[in-house]
C-alpha cells in the first residue's frame, strides 16, 4: 500500500478537485493518510484568489523541504489555481518538487505519478486550462459522508477586475446533464443526502448543451432519495427569474442563495466591472424575497477596493443595512498580480482597509444576530452532520437555510433529518432541543 497525504486549500471546487485527484491515485495503489511523515507522496492542492491562502500553500511547501531531504523517495506535488498561476516558477522557488500540475491537468496525475515513481524528474504542466476536464471518468473519494459537492461547470467569462479565476480556471465549461445526473445518483446510492452544485458560476451553467441551471436544477429536484440540494455561486447579473421559479417550487431546493455583492458602491461596483448597480441588486433582492418569503441570503463584501473613499464605505455600510444578509465573507482587498486593480491608481493604505473591515464585520454582526433572534423558539427540520468537533455529547446539524445548529445528541444518526427547536440564537450559530423522534435517515 503506498501511502498519501492531499492537503487543499481553497474554495469548495479545489475540495472537490482533491476528491477527484484522490479517486485517480487510489486507482494506482495510493490510500489516503493524516501525516505527512509517513506518506509516499505528498498533494498540496492550492488556491491563489486570496494572498493568505497562497502564503499558506507557500509556507507548507518551504517547511516540507527538510521531510524531503529526509525522504528523497517522496514524491512532492502542487496542483490547483497557484500551480496553474505561478508554473516553472514554483520549480524555480521550490526545486525540491516533483511535479506541478494547473487546473486543466487533473485527469492526468495518476499518469504523471506513474512517470515519476518511474524514472524521477520534475514535470510542469499548466496547458490544457481551457479545454474540457474529463471528470466524467473519474470516480471521486468523497470526503464525509452527509453532504457532498458535485461540479457542473468550470471557468469563468466575467473578468472582474480584482478576480484570478479566468486566468487560472479559464473559460466557462458546462458539463453534460447526464454525466451530472449519472455523478449524483452514484453519490446518492453511496449514502449522501445532500449535494451542492458547484461552479464559479452556477447561473450561467448549459454553454454547449441544451439545458439552461433552471431546467437542470429542475431535473435534481426530482432525483429520489436525496434529500437536500444547494447550489453556488451565482452571480447577480445572471440569477434569472425562471431559477427563482424553479426554487419556490421545489421540494429539495433549499431556501439559501450565496449571492455575492461584493460592494454597496455603484462608482466602485463598476471599477470591479461587476456590471449591475447596487439599485438593481436590491431590486433583486425584492424579487427573490417576494418568491420565497424564508429564504436566507449570505454574500462575499470587499473592502479597501482601489480608489474607495470614506463616502464609498459609507455607502457600503448603508447597503448592507438596507438588504439586511444572513452573513457575510468579508475579505481586505489585496492584489492579484495578472489582474487589472492590481495596477489602478489610489491603492487604499493597509491600517485603513484594517479599520474598515472591523467596522463592516461589527455592523453585518450585528444584523446577523438580529435576523437569529428571530428564530428562537422556533422548530425547525435539520440534517444531521455528526458530533460537534468540541463536544461528542452534541450534535451539529444545518437548517434548509443552511445555518449551523448545535444540540444535544440523542440516538439520532449523521444524514438523518430531525426537528430541533431554537433556543439559544447566537451571531454565527444556533443552539436548540430535540422536540421530536426523528423524521428519515
Amino acid at each position: 500500500m503506498k501511502k498519501l497525504k492531499i492537503l487543499t486549500y481553497g474554495c469548495q471546487m479545489n475540495v472537490a478537485d482533491s476528491e477527484r485527484m484522490e479517486g485517480l491515485l487510489r486507482g494506482i495503489g495510493y490510500t489516503r493518510i493524516e501525516n505527512f511523515e509517513d506518506a509516499d507522496l505528498v498533494l498540496i492542492n492550492t488556491c491563489c484568489v486570496r494572498e493568505t491562502a497562497e502564503d499558506k500553500a507557500f509556507g507548507k511547501i518551504g517547511e516540507l523541504k527538510r521531510l524531503k531531504s529526509k525522504k528523497p523517495s517522496m514524491i512532492l506535488g502542487v496542483t490547483g489555481c497557484m500551480a496553474q498561476k505561478e508554473g516553472e516558477n514554483l520549480i524555480k522557488r521550490a526545486p525540491h518538487l516533483d511535479f506541478v500540475l494547473g487546473t486543466g491537468q487533473i485527469s492526468e496525475i495518476a499518469r504523471v505519478v506513474e512517470g515519476i515513481e518511474t524514472l524521477r524528474g520534475q514535470v510542469v504542466d499548466i496547458s490544457n486550462v481551457d479545454g474540457k476536464t474529463e471528470i466524467e471518468k473519474i470516480s471521486p473519494i468523497r470526503a464525509g459522508s452527509v453532504s457532498t459537492f458535485i461540479p457542473i461547470m468550470y471557468g469563468c467569462n466575467n473578468f472582474c477586475t480584482y478576480c484570478i479565476v479566468p486566468y487560472v480556471r479559464g473559460r466557462e465549461r458546462s458539463r453534460s446533464p447526464e454525466e451530472i445526473f449519472d455523478e449524483i445518483k452514484e453519490a446518492v446510492n453511496s449514502g449522501f443526502k445532500e449535494i451542492t452544485l458547484l461552479g464559479q458560476n452556477v447561473n450561467s451553467y448549459g454553454k454547449g448543451t441544451n439545458t439552461n441551471f433552471a431546467q437542470l436544477l429542475a431535473e435534481v429536484d426530482k432525483i429520489s432519495e436525496l434529500e437536500r440540494v444547494r447550489f453556488m455561486t451565482s452571480h447577480p447579473k445572471d440569477l434569472s427569474d425562471e431559477v427563482i421559479e424553479i426554487m419556490s417550487s421545489g421540494k429539495k431546493i433549499c431556501e439559501h442563495i450565496h449571492l455575492p455583492v461584493q460592494h454597496g458602491s455603484d462608482k466602485i461596483l463598476k471599477k470591479m466591472n461587476r456590471v449591475y448597480t447596487a439599485e438593481k441588486y436590491l431590486n433583486l433582492v425584492e424579487k427573490i424575497r417576494a418568491k420565497i418569503p424564508d429564504i436566507a441570503l449570505t454574500t462575499d463584501l470587499i473592502v479597501g477596493f482601489p480608489g474607495e473613499t470614506e463616502e464609498d464605505f459609507a455607502e457600503l455600510l448603508d447597503f448592507i443595512r438596507k438588504v439586511r444578509f444572513d452573513a457575510a465573507f468579508t475579505f481586505i482587498y489585496n492584489k492579484r498580480s495578472g489582474t487589472p486593480a492590481a495596477i489602478f491608481p489610489d491603492q487604499i493604505d493597509e491600517k485603513i482597509k484594517i479599520r474598515r473591515i472591523e467596522e463592516l464585520i461589527a455592523a453585518q454582526n450585528e444584523i446577523s444576530l438580529e435576523k437569529n433572534l428571530t428564530m428562537k423558539d422556533k422548530v425547525f427540520e435539520i440534517l444531521v452532520e455528526g458530533e460537534s468537533k468540541t463536544d461528542k455529547n452534541v450534535f451539529t446539524g444545518r437548517t434548509r437555510t443552511n445555518k449551523l445548529v448545535l444540540f444535544r445528541h440523542g440516538n439520532e444518526k449523521p444524514g438523518d433529518l430531525v426537528k430541533v427547536k431554537i433556543t439559544q440564537p447566537q451571531t454565527w450559530l444556533l443552539k436548540g432541543v430535540r422536540v421530536d423522534e426523528k423524521i428519515t435517515g
